[in-house]
Formats: C-alpha cells, structure tokens, sequence
C-alpha cells in the first residue's frame, strides 16, 4: 500500500505499541517521506512454542523504503531497540540515537553480523538533526535507563512532541533530571500533538524516585547474613548501580549473573556510567565467595525460562545455585502478561527454601513511567492541541485521554495498532489503517503467527504427534506389522501398548477393506492411512494428533 502524506499534514501511524505494552514501531509521514520512531521488541506468547520474542509486522514501512528518511531510537530499552537488527534489513534506513543506545545497538548489530553495514549516527544529548523534511530536537527525560529521550518534532504542518518512555525524577542517581526548560520552551512555542507515553496512567500521584530505592535497599540488605540475590532488568542501570553502591556499603562484593547484565553493564561503562564501581564478580567465580560477602545480581524477573534466575531455580545453571536461607529480592515491576510465569518463579525459589521478596514486601522498586500528577505536569509543560496516549494497554489508553480532557486538550483521540491518524490544526482524523501484526523470531528467522510450522508446532503441543510406518507390496498389501510411534501419546504402560494394538488393528481393518486401486495408489492410501490414525486417536483417547505416515512400497 503506497500513501503520500502532503506538505500541510503529519500522518501518525502505530504499528505496535499502541493498544499493548512492548514493540514499540512508531511511523511519522510529513511531505512525502516517512520517520520511524523506535523498533523494539515484545516477550513470546506461551501460544506460540519456541518463540522468545515478537515484533510488529513492518510491511506498510517496508513498502515505503524509498520515501523512509531514517530512523530515531529515543533509548535502549527492547521494547524500543530490541528488532531494529531484525527489521533493518527490511527497511535499509539510517539508524540515529544517542551514545549510550548507541552503543547497546552496535552490539546487538555485531550478534547479527551487520557491524559496518547500518548507516548508524550518534546524536548528543539534547542534540538536533534533520532527517528529511523533519528537524529532530532531543529533550532529556528520567527513566529506568540511561539517556531516555523526548524528540521534538518539527515540521512545516506543526510541531509534535514525542514522550517515548518517560517519568519525572528529581534524583534518577544515573544521568541528567528532566529538562523542564526545554519542555516549557516548546510548549512557549506551540505543539500541535503530544504522542505520549500510557503505561501508569490508571496510577494517581508520582511514580517515585531512584533515590528512594537506594535508601530502602540500603536498610534492606543490613537485615541479612546470607547470600542476597537481586532480580531486575539488565537496562536499569541505576538499579544496578545502587545494588553496586549498597553492596559495598555491607561490605559485599557484586556478581553478575546473566548475559545481557554483561553487555548492558560493558555498554554503560563504555559511555561513561559505572566507572566509579569497582570491577563485577564473574558467574563462574561468585560461588567461591562465602554467602555474606555477596550480592548477585540475576536476569530474569520477569520469568524468562532461559534466564540466569529460572534456570538457577531448576537447577540447571552451570555455575550458580542457591542455598535454603538465601534471600531472592525481585527489584522489579510484573509487564502485564508475564505473571504467571513470574509467579511459578517465585514457587519454585520458595520450594528450595530460599526467601522471596516482592514490591508487595518492602519498598524495592519504583516505576520508570509517569503517574497521573506527572502526566498532568508534563501537560502544564507541553500545552499541547491534540494529546495521543500510546504505549498502554486499552485501558492505560482511555485513562491518559480522560486525563488530557481534564488538563484541557481540546483532542484526544484512541488509536490502535495501524490506523492513520492525519495531525492538523483543525483537529486530529483516522483516514485509514494499513497493515499490521506481529511477527516472531522463530530461530533465527522471521515468520508470521499464521504460519503453517507455527500452527502445526501448536496443534502438537496440545493434540501430539503420531507416526505410522507401513510397508506394502505394489498391489498394496501389508508386508510386515505397521509401527507406529507416537511420543508424548503413548507411553510404556500396559494400557498403551494394548492402545498402539488397537490402533494398529484399526489401520489393518482400514487397508483390508479399501479397494484394490485405493491400495495401488500412493496419495490415496497416505491419506486414508493418517485419517484412520487420526480417527482413532480421537475415539479412543479423545486426541487429534498432527499425524504423518511413512509409506514404504516394495516392487519386488
């Protein structure tokens, strides 16, 4: 689908990220070219077997290449950066972000061997580029990572302020406060839409402040003897700095468990965060050092099966295990979605004796999204004409609406992922939709959801699979007893083996009682072989097996 947006129009299109938390791909239209702003990614669905991670479905962008200027990553969060090495090849564009996120990307470019192949440019803090018809100012915000940004954009139909992830933190501990001048002076200026963060607009009051934490994790740990373990995310590197700071106040050194800890942490140090830290513990070396001496920092609060924590909790960790008494600290909020896999965590940790503690327990985590009075700040800022509430779930969605109604927007409108939503100062329109959806990294490639593996690889999970071998002569009668093998239906029990005979029976009745140019044919007898399987799986054991049959035909 080919669209032209006109010089006297912005075109703001979602193509994830709206209606949902997570893969975050923005699309601005000005003047015939096109912006992307962020390109991250979302956790698999446990619909979807094998899948760790989705990202939104780039066609109506991809269709656009030749109009699409180039691409802007406000910060180094996955849900914003984590497909740009996926998509890139799709869309070709350049790749702008600031050096901390930049540095995060290059490494996530290398992993996929496009290193020196994506035209990539560093922007400073508060710098200013032009992509196109569209004049980029960066603003700096507080979040939960280092060098989140707001981007000003300019253009001749208007200007929109684009929030990305955001809150409002007088001490954040890493990097700068919320550049409240630049927000007044655009707001002095006149925006003509505020694309804005939703994800805490259903909270009242302040999301909280980094310092605070440190405070209360300071108190926290002095209560313990044993070994201290901290869950959180690898970016939130003003957590691990105050983990870091804690530690060493009780005399603890810092061992870092997991993969993307290593990288986020080796990332920061390389643009200039962290260097006051002493150097971290290696996995492999954090076991030799007694439990009061330790604090460990591990991936996977959020349940990830392949993540340093769970693979601890089934121990199946090569270097790391926890002892009974050990202290599990999860200094992290649940993404909605992830809950149960968060939960059946926590029961396992708990089952080997080790104590668990929540945000529900002690005051370990603060938000890195705005709360209600922040949003309502941020609009005494920005002063917009036309607030749009992304990133958030329907409910986050229609919650920051009703609050930039009371904060006196004239518009609000609600999107979903891939309408068009045509900015104009006579009020906000959605003149279309084009295509959207997600798209998962199956291996190490990229397929649709409606993809035949991926429904087949479903129907097996629930219904199993079945394989039948039968080995005919070239009028088709049976030479040899049919196997059949059927892993995860049947079993070695007494009650399975007389299943598989009575199947097996089942599948001789079936041939003996075809015709004589049914047994002849191969395509025919294939296919009246695996309905019989199925047939018979399903009347006797209540399952539709995904069912294949190996038909062997002697000439002799």
């Amino acid at each position: 689908m080919s669209m032209i947006p006109g010089p006297d129009e912005v075109l703001f299109v979602p193509l994830g990220g709206t209606g949902e938390i997570g893969m975050n791909l923005n699309v601005y239209g000005h003047d015939g070219a096109w912006l992307i702003v962020d390109c991250g990614v979302t956790f698999g669905d446990p619909a979807y077997p094998g899948v760790d991670v989705m990202m939104a479905d780039p066609t109506f962008i991809e269709e656009q290449r030749d109009d699409l200027s180039g691409m802007l990553v406000t910060h180094a969060h996955e849900d914003h950066v984590g497909a740009v090495a996926h998509l890139w090849p799709r869309l070709r564009c350049p790749v702008y972000a600031t050096p901390f996120t930049m540095a995060v990307l290059r490494r996530k470019l290398e992993e996929v061997g496009l290193a020196g192949k994506v035209p990539v440019e560093e922007i400073p803090m508060s710098g200013d580029i032009s992509v196109g018809p569209f004049d980029l100012t960066l603003v700096t915000l507080t979040h939960s990572i280092p060098e989140p940004n707001g981007v000003i954009v300019k253009t001749a139909a208007g200007t929109i302020f684009h929030t990305g992830d955001w809150k409002i933190d007088p001490e954040p501990l890493v990097g700068d406060t919320t550049d409240e001048a630049a927000l007044r002076a655009v707001g002095e200026a006149g925006v003509l839409a505020m694309i804005g963060d939703s994800t805490n607009a259903t909270v009242d009051g302040e999301s909280g402040s980094e310092a605070d934490v440190r405070e209360s994790l300071q108190a926290l740990v002095g209560d313990f003897d044993n070994r201290v373990v901290f869950a959180c995310f690898a970016s939130n590197i003003a957590r691990v700095q105050s983990i870091a700071e804690v530690a060493h106040a009780h005399g603890r050194a810092v061992g870092l468990v997991g993969r993307s800890l290593w990288r986020m942490t080796e990332a920061a140090r390389s643009t200039g965060y962290l260097r006051d830290l002493p150097p971290f513990v290696r996995e492999e070396e954090v076991m030799q050092l007694p439990r009061d001496k330790v604090v460990m920092i591990c991936t996977g609060s959020q349940g990830e099966p392949r993540a340093a924590l769970s693979r601890i909790a089934r121990d199946d960790h090569p270097n790391v295990s926890f002892d009974p008494d050990d202290v599990v600290i999860f200094s992290s909020r649940i993404i909605p979605g992830n809950e149960v896999p968060i939960g059946r965590l926590q029961n396992h940790l708990t089952a080997m004796g080790v104590r668990v503690i929540t945000e529900r327990d002690h005051f370990v985590h603060v938000s890195g999204h705005p709360a209600r009075d922040e949003l309502r700040q941020m609009y005494q800022w920005v002063r917009p004409q036309i607030a749009v509430p992304v990133h958030g779930e329907p409910q986050h969605l229609r919650a920051h609406a009703e609050l930039a109604r009371e904060c006196q927007v004239p518009h609000a409108p609600l999107l979903s992922n891939g309408d068009v939503l045509r900015l104009h100062s006579k009020g906000p329109e959605i003149c279309g939709q084009v295509q959207f959806g997600r798209l998962a990294l199956d291996g190490r490639d990229l397929i649709r959801l409606d993809d035949g593996n991926l429904r087949a690889r479903n129907h097996m999970l629930w219904n199993g699979s079945a394989t039948l071998t039968v080995v005919v002569d070239r009028k088709g009668r049976v030479v040899s007893e049919p196997q059949l093998s059927a892993p995860g239906l049947l079993g070695d029990t007494d009650d399975d083996y007389a299943l598989m005979d009575d199947i097996v029976d089942d599948v001789l009745d079936s041939l003996s009682s075809a015709k004589d140019s049914e047994r002849r044919d191969d395509d025919i007898l294939f296919e009246r072989l695996r309905r019989t399987v199925r047939r018979s799986f399903r009347s006797r054991r209540g399952k539709n097996p995904a069912t294949d049959v190996h038909l062997v035909r002697l000439e002799n």
